[in-house]
């Protein structure tokens, strides 16, 4: 990502939609790049690699789950989804192809650019290795497998920091119940939701404030589970 003006890729077919996502965009600091189709789409995309990319699934010439397939075979870049479609089956399948999140037609700019920005420090702190997600009170440090609230530690059971670990990993965005069970509980347990849901009641009883109003770890129904919009890293600054 740009140090400054970051360059997202907005490919939508409807010109008001463009029109509206690229105010709101520019007035957040983007540089925003337009296509209206998926073939335009791949070639901006290659010509000049954005920072971001929000894709429309209907478009005129293919739709935007090919789109997606073809620029997860090179590219890492944040993706966002749009569409009208609120299938949960399709939402998790295109999360599962690589979608970093799935924002359903019509929205509001405000949420959109959160889930953009937190797409987007995902990216960075993977690429960068940085150790330390925190959301609120919480912190989790990944280097040192070290979670606290308001500083004092958290002692979870290894299959409860794991499942924490994980939606840290990927913190502000949705993350599927397939995904985490495979990864916690291995591939034969693909089906056992209700494994998630006790692991992550206990999860709440130890992080939330209120876990029966959860701020922190929050549910994305029928999908999975998101870590609330981390904090930005601070960067230190020398005296």
């Amino acid at each position: 990502m740009t140090e400054a003006n970051p360059v997202v890729l907005v490919v939508d077919d409807e010109v008001q939609i463009r029109r509206f996502l690229r105010a709101g965009l520019e007035l957040d600091g983007f540089a925003v790049q337009d296509a209206e189709t998926g073939a335009d789409a791949l070639r901006w995309a290659t010509l000049k690699p954005p920072d971001l990319v929000i894709l429309d699934l209907g478009l005129p010439d293919m739709d935007g789950s090919e789109v997606l397939e073809r620029l997860r075979a090179w590219s890492s870049v944040p993706l966002i989804v749009l569409s009208v479609r609120s299938n949960e089956a399709e939402k998790v399948r295109l999360l599962e192809s690589g979608a970093d999140d799935y924002v359903v037609k019509p929205f509001g700019m405000a949420e959109l650019l959160a889930r953009a920005h937190a797409a987007m420090r995902r990216h960075v702190r993977v690429s960068t290795g940085e150790p330390v997600v925190k959301v609120g009170p919480l912190a989790i440090d990944l280097a040192a497998r070290i979670v606290t609230i308001n500083g004092a530690r958290v002692m979870l059971t290894p299959k409860e920091y794991r499942l924490l670990q994980l939606l840290a990993q990927h913190a502000g965005n949705v993350v599927t119940h397939q995904f985490l069970l495979k990864e916690v509980w291995g591939s034969p347990h693909l089906q056992d939701t209700h494994y998630l849901r006790i692991f992550v009641r206990k999860l709440r009883q130890k992080i939330e404030a209120d876990p029966t109003q959860p701020r922190i770890l929050l549910t994305e129904l029928g999908i999975g589970y998101r870590l609330a919009v981390p904090e930005p890293a601070r960067t230190a600054v020398a005296s």
